[in-house]
């Protein structure tokens, strides 16, 4: 059930989205680009930079000064990036926030998201990155090895440093959600190992407006656009 005490009255005018580690706003615009039509606003995505997190944060507020209200969010780490963003916006700028696949809450020691990361951009580094993408299609299934062959090939070199960059990260803690004053809409998948279900929980817990749709990896493989759209009918629970 969600948690409500009181409707957002902020009217967006755009969906600013960040995409996972190792991936790139081509990922996130198809995987937010239905949400943000049904809502009638415009989509930014942003791509990622050589500072990672740091250039994120750039690009929230770059789109915050060009909207007059904005919905913020993103998958993975990219959720998390838009979540803090959110709890410290002190300008009324935000409308709510769209999380897809939260991987961690605090430091990410102990986050197999975060050690998936640095194993992977070791294996770059030490193996280049054919052999990695190789060994990564291996255990993987088609969907994700050519999602992931696409964007590391992309974004390759910069994406070394980029996976380190997120590995390091420090997530917002439940203690600093429950300071939340938008819609927290949450999509996640039980069948997730790097993004496990219970960091969804976790922060579903601990926002005080909150909505949590589960969907299944093999749903988010065949329509990448699953998870925009279970974030909005989460933010649509909320908005009633």
């Amino acid at each position: 059930m969600p948690h409500m005490d009181r409707p957002s009255t902020r009217t967006p005018t755009a969906l600013v989205v960040i995409p996972g580690t190792g991936s790139d706003a081509d990922h996130v615009t198809r995987a937010f680009g239905h949400a943000a039509a049904m809502l009638g606003v415009e989509l930014v995505a942003l791509e990622p930079t050589p500072d990672l997190v740091a250039g994120h944060r750039r690009g929230l507020e770059r789109a915050a000064v060009e909207h007059d209200s904005v919905l913020v969010g993103g998958v993975s780490i990219g959720a998390a990036i838009a979540l803090e963003w959110a709890l410290a916006d002190t300008g009324d700028r935000c409308a709510g926030v769209f999380a897809a696949l939260p991987a961690w809450s605090g430091d990410a020691d102990s986050a197999l998201a975060a050690a998936s990361a640095r194993a992977t951009a070791d294996a770059m580094e030490r193996d280049g990155l054919d052999a990695t993408v190789t060994a990564m299609a291996a255990s993987s299934p088609d969907w994700l090895a050519a999602e992931l062959s696409r964007s590391w090939g992309r974004l390759h070199p910069e994406v070394i440093g980029q996976l380190r960059d997120a590995a390091d990260y420090s997530a917002p803690t439940p203690e600093q959600i429950t300071r939340l004053t938008v819609p927290l809409a949450l999509v996640a998948a039980p069948d997730d190992a790097i993004h496990p279900i219970a960091v969804a929980r976790t922060w579903h817990d601990a926002a005080p407006r909150s909505a949590l749709v589960e969907v299944t990896l093999e749903g988010w493989g065949r329509d990448p656009a699953l998870l925009g759209d279970s974030c909005l009918a989460a933010y649509t629970r909320l908005s009633r």
